[in-house]
């Protein structure tokens, strides 16, 4: 799918992906700041991504996990510091949020920052979430 607005689009299409360019997005973020593009480019076939596209060249890129039909998780939204502050991460997460694949599953995301956006389309903090990082022994 994609969806447009003035000289940005956003697609669902995987083949439009820039992985080199969504890596030095992802280095700018406290998530992804050590995340090599091989790791890059090992994620994309693995999940639902969107690309934000201004004239052709990635602007923003987010991920969604899913079984397509209960759960979701939401990962990896960025969008370049230039293109900030135009109302691109709401209309990004609409798109999202909206996308017939995902749209009716419950979404899961864990972030620091951006929640005030989050909320506004229904996220909410939760205390039940666990999560176990690689390389954990069992007690």
């Amino acid at each position: 799918m994609e969806w447009h607005r003035e000289e940005f689009t956003i697609t669902d299409d995987r083949g439009k992906v820039q992985a080199e360019a969504v890596a030095g997005l992802l280095a700018k973020t406290y998530w992804g700041k050590k995340r090599p593009r091989e790791v890059v480019e090992k994620l994309i076939p693995n999940s639902l991504c969107f690309s934000l596209l201004r004239n052709g060249k990635q602007a923003g890129f987010a991920r969604v996990v899913s079984d397509y039909t209960v759960f979701s998780w939401l990962s990896d939204l960025v969008i370049d510091d230039e293109y900030r502050g135009r109302g691109l991460g709401r209309w990004f997460l609409e798109c999202i949020l909206n996308h017939p694949e995902v749209g009716k599953t419950q979404f899961v995301l864990q972030t620091t920052n951006a929640h005030g956006l989050y909320e506004r389309y229904g996220f909410r903090g939760s205390e039940k979430i666990m999560t176990r990082l690689p390389g954990i022994s069992p007690a």
